[in-house]
């Protein structure tokens, strides 16, 4: 699903976790509707299926009504080994855990995470992801 089609497809829908995929470690973030800002939380360093586990004590302790995940583009919008791991993450979310996924451009996440000086840099994208989420609805 790409961003433009949020706001019809998120009614109703409260809270969120965002996953910033990467193939070493991914970023995870909570946030809500109501306040509309991001918390980070501990970055998941796992591989392959060793990361599933970990999503899914993630996804008990917080209880969210969808997940969020980062989709990685160049810069002229054009897609890359990235985008194509990314969006399979995002398919096996849904799939292993029954909960509706948003995907959502994150270009330049990382860029501007790394640039605010966050300390876990995978951590400030997934907030980066996640608040640019929850701007678009309504």
């Amino acid at each position: 699903m790409s961003l433009a089609g949020v706001p019809r497809q998120a009614a109703g829908l409260q809270t969120f976790l965002a996953f910033d995929f990467g193939v070493k470690r991914i970023g995870v973030a909570t946030g809500n509707r109501l306040t509309r800002t991001a918390t980070p939380q501990a970055t998941i360093a796992a591989q392959g299926l060793a990361r599933f586990p970990l999503i899914q004590a993630r996804i008990r302790q917080w209880q969210p009504d969808a997940l969020v995940v980062g989709i990685p583009f160049h810069p002229d919008g054009a897609s890359h080994d990235n985008t194509l791991r990314a969006q399979k993450f995002a398919r096996q979310l849904r799939g292993r855990y029954g909960l509706q996924v948003f995907e959502v451009d994150e270009r330049y996440s990382t860029t501007e995470a790394l640039a605010s000086g966050a300390a876990d840099a995978d951590a400030a994208s997934a907030c980066i992801i996640l608040e640019q989420f929850l701007r678009s609805l309504p």
